[in-house]
């Protein structure tokens, strides 16, 4: 038996391999559901019930899937380039930071000013920090994987400084929480008496926007040359460094969004635990989506059916809710395995 590498990979292959991925997730993943005694097919059940077996299920998974989302995107568009950002959750919180600080102001305005400008704050937020990592990589080499990893760590900690000092809320009564944004400033709900945010639009309309950068436009076109061969990019004539660059501060003004909608569609205010690891679980999000900006809306589906369906799910049958992770990570590692049969063939002989 040889691998053999693949011409041309046809399109029914492409979509069979990541549900057969999901599937063989889903299998293994009834092992240790068995063995912690709980009836495999009910859990399964009761997971798809907890996620889309009611109204509020459905529009609460929806919530959960506007900042993976977003955060996907951050990922699938800097790995297409080849700039490992795993900072998409440090972003996320200085998107929150910045939304916090535009949208609590006293110079509130009306929706139509202060929805944008908390927005646009929180982009710009997450593009100045993923700047840092991406400026030291193009200038001295260092390595992204390093500083944007760590970088996650000094913003969680500089979120704590902020709720505790400065923007802390002197009606909190000493609970760590930041001041409340404008009510101009939230963004608008989408369906009435649920959590379901603008944000969901906002995270759709960036997926369009990076499939169509990405596919067709020559931006799109050196991103990818620069991730397939660099060197054969700046033989062209490409400039490796302000690719990177331009990479890098999309790839941080996606995770900002998304820490805009947390703060500014979800809860209204900052605190140390406003992401249950968003930014982390993007990277699983677009290695999912194999960094298609449009599978990443798919992905990031699954991933939030799979962490809402769980919680529903442990509370009926008394199973750990860490079983949505296990089952996040059990697909992950089953589609890069599928990503071989992308781009290879078996032979045998």
């Amino acid at each position: 038996m040889r691998l053999e590498p693949r011409d041309h990979t046809p399109l029914a292959l492409r979509i069979a391999l990541p549900i057969a991925a999901v599937a063989a997730a889903l299998v293994l993943c009834a092992i240790p559901l068995a063995i912690a005694g709980a009836p495999v097919l009910d859990a399964y059940g009761l997971m798809l019930h907890g996620a889309l077996g009611s109204r509020f299920a459905v529009t609460e998974t929806l919530t959960r899937t506007a900042p993976l989302i977003l955060t996907g995107l951050a990922a699938a568009v800097a790995f297409r380039a080849k700039l490992w950002n795993i900072g998409a959750e440090g972003q996320l919180y200085i998107g929150a930071i910045a939304a916090v600080m535009v949208g609590s102001t006293a110079w509130a305005g009306s929706v139509f000013v202060m929805v944008p400008a908390v927005l646009l704050a929180g982009a710009a937020g997450g593009a100045l920090l993923m700047l840092i990592p991406t400026l030291l990589k193009v200038r001295l080499g260092v390595d992204e994987v390093v500083t944007t990893l760590l970088l996650n760590f000094v913003v969680l900690l500089f979120v704590s400084l902020l709720v505790e000092g400065p923007l802390q809320d002197p009606m909190s009564m000493g609970w760590p929480q930041s001041v409340p944004i404008a009510d101009a400033a939230a963004l608008p709900t989408l369906i009435e008496r649920t959590r379901l945010h603008m944000g969901l639009i906002v995270a759709l309309v960036a997926a369009l926007a990076m499939w169509i950068l990405v596919a067709r436009t020559r931006w799109g076109f050196e991103m990818r040359a620069v991730g397939s061969n660099p060197d054969a990019a700046r033989f062209a004539g490409m400039s490796t460094s302000g690719v990177m660059i331009r990479v890098g501060l999309i790839s941080g003004a996606l995770a900002g969004l998304a820490g805009v909608g947390e703060v500014a569609g979800v809860r209204g205010y900052l605190t140390t635990d406003l992401s249950p690891e968003y930014g982390y679980a993007g990277i699983v999000v677009a290695m999912l989506a194999q960094l298609n900006p449009l599978a990443v809306v798919v992905s990031a589906f699954f991933v939030a059916t799979v962490f809402v369906g769980a919680d529903s799910m442990g509370r009926a049958l008394g199973v750990s809710s860490y079983i949505a992770h296990l089952i996040v990570a059990t697909s992950l590692l089953t589609m890069l395995i599928a990503t071989l049969g992308l781009r290879y063939r078996i032979r045998w002989r």
